[in-house]
């Protein structure tokens, strides 16, 4: 068994007694850094990072491996990867990156196979001068989206 399949092991031990988290990231480079990004359906806090690392590092052997350990939650600028990061996230304004443009609308729904955007825009009317404010409406399969990033609004 190979170091990082050893930690991943210990890190789904883990999760399962957490079953409200989930694993974002994990990444252990050739100094042994173990770095560990996680999320919840409730968010995380410092108790569940906690709990994660002492999941792993109470079961590695630092004798036998000498390693370091970083276990974080995802920030808000790190870009939605998961469907379940989605399915969390509806009803908040997402900055979503296509290959052909970038939209900030709110996230109405999410499912295995796509998004629902909404939002507002200005468009020219349809007789007469000016424009007129419309709704929005878009579905976006995963395969579509760059990028997407929740936006905080104060």
């Amino acid at each position: 068994m190979t170091f990082k399949e050893k930690v991943l092991g210990l890190l789904e031990e883990g999760l399962r007694e957490k079953p409200e988290l989930f694993l974002i990231d994990l990444h252990i480079n050739d100094a042994f850094k173990i770095v560990v990004t996680l999320d919840g359906d409730n968010g995380v806090t410092l108790q569940d990072c906690i709990d994660v690392s002492r999941a792993i590092e109470h079961n590695l052997d630092r004798e036998e491996q000498d390693f370091s350990l970083e276990v974080a939650s995802a920030g808000l600028s790190t870009p939605l990867k998961l469907v379940r990061q989605y399915k969390k996230n509806i009803g908040r304004t997402l900055i979503v990156k296509t290959n052909d443009d970038k939209i900030e609308a709110q996230l109405t729904a999410a499912n295995e196979d796509f998004i629902t955007l909404e939002w507002q825009a200005r468009e020219p009317k349809k007789i007469g001068k000016g424009k007129e404010t419309v709704q929005k409406k878009l579905e976006l399969p995963y395969s579509e989206i760059k990028e997407a990033i929740v936006t905080v609004t104060f």
